[in-house]
């Protein structure tokens, strides 16, 4: 029996594209991939450790169908996310005579297919690509919505281009193979959902996290296919981030200056930079009396219940003092006139964009 396939439709008019969902995906890619193409040739960006994993298989899926690929392969983590490394992506997709109508294959995990995807958009100022996120994170938030970019010592994703993809393969079954901390830390962007605008997926992952986490492909392709419809929503309404696509970072404004603090190191995976994000937004939320003070504690005690990262505490190695986070907060993209907009609840699945926030109470929250 064929493992059941879901479809998002993200609705963006002549830029419209569907996000596929389910387990062996990765075995129909060719058949998938080939409409999309004018001859019958791709080239696939990945990590080192993706591609130990998954590019025999994407390669043997793409042969069946005729399709040739090149390939190169990327050392993994955070820091490959720079101007050096998207320089060498875009001389290699140079020297392979890529064309705007050719199609660019990102395969792997929220840093290739940021890092890829912009690559893919400035490269002759626009080449087609196709994600196949690999990881629990890119599945569900960073292969969805056309964010592409890349870090610098200044801050994460300052430097980047909105440039959405043609079509999104996101194999649950690949997440068999992601160790658990990185399948935790993509389940803080699952968590972020709900607790930004569904409360009732937020209580079927309290009900269904531990199931998730203990592999039941069933719990993961609800969770993934859930967090994508809502981005979906989200980014049709908001494409370029003017208004309500800016709730989707609920819990970002602190993870990206953290992720900065630990020097884009595995200190901090941006998973669980989320996680402690959301955690601190919904305690800065109750501070201000704008939740209730049951809402942080129901948020922590989910995380932890999953073995997530929920306080600064958790995060190994010594920490800036808070003048320097609340600093780096400052180079945030969402700054607004010079002034920091966060992302804030009023409970669980209402939050919503302010800059109405006092200096005191977040350094009483930064403090602990």
């Amino acid at each position: 029996m064929s493992e059941p396939i879901e479809r998002v439709h993200v609705d963006l008019g002549e830029r419209a594209y569907e996000v596929l969902i389910g387990a062996g995906l990765l075995g129909q890619a060719g058949r998938l991939i080939a409409p999309l193409l004018h001859v019958p040739r791709v080239a696939i960006v990945s990590d080192a450790t993706v591609a130990g994993h998954h590019l025999a298989a994407l390669k043997a899926a793409l042969a069946q169908e005729g399709i040739e690929a090149d390939s190169l392969e990327l050392p993994p983590g955070e820091a490959t996310k720079c101007w050096a490394q998207l320089e060498t992506v875009c001389s290699w997709l140079l020297d392979r005579k890529v064309e705007r109508r050719g199609i660019v294959i990102a395969l792997g995990g929220g840093v290739i297919g940021d890092l890829v995807g912009f690559a893919a958009a400035i490269l002759r100022r626009g080449v087609r690509f196709v994600q196949i996120p690999t990881s629990l994170l890119a599945q569900v938030d960073s292969s969805v919505g056309g964010k592409t970019g890349i870090n610098t010592p200044h801050g994460k994703n300052l430097i980047g281009a909105f440039h959405q993809p043609s079509l999104v393969l996101a194999d649950t079954g690949i997440l068999a193979t992601l160790p658990r901390r990185d399948l935790l830390a993509g389940y803080g962007e699952v968590v972020k959902y709900g607790l930004l605008g569904d409360a009732a997926f937020f209580a079927w992952l309290e009900a269904n996290g531990p199931k998730l986490a203990a592999g039941d492909p069933a719990a993961r392709l609800h969770a993934v296919r859930r967090s994508v419809e809502m981005k979906a929503e989200i980014v049709v309404r908001d494409e370029t981030e003017q208004g309500d696509r800016a709730l989707l970072n609920l819990g970002h404004t602190f993870c990206h200056a953290l992720e900065a603090a630990t020097g884009y190191s595995d200190r901090l995976l941006h998973g669980e930079g989320v996680a402690i994000g959301c955690a601190l937004a919904f305690e800065l939320s109750a501070r201000m009396g704008l939740c209730s003070q049951e809402d942080p504690s129901r948020v922590r005690a989910h995380l932890r219940e999953m073995g997530m990262k929920t306080d600064l505490s958790d995060i190994p190695g010594e920490l800036p003092g808070t003048d320097a986070l609340i600093a780096l907060m400052g180079q945030d993209k969402k700054v607004l006139d010079g002034k920091l907009r966060f992302i804030l609840a009023r409970g669980i699945g209402e939050a919503f964009v302010t800059s109405e926030v006092e200096p005191e109470m977040l350094r009483q929250v930064l403090d602990g």
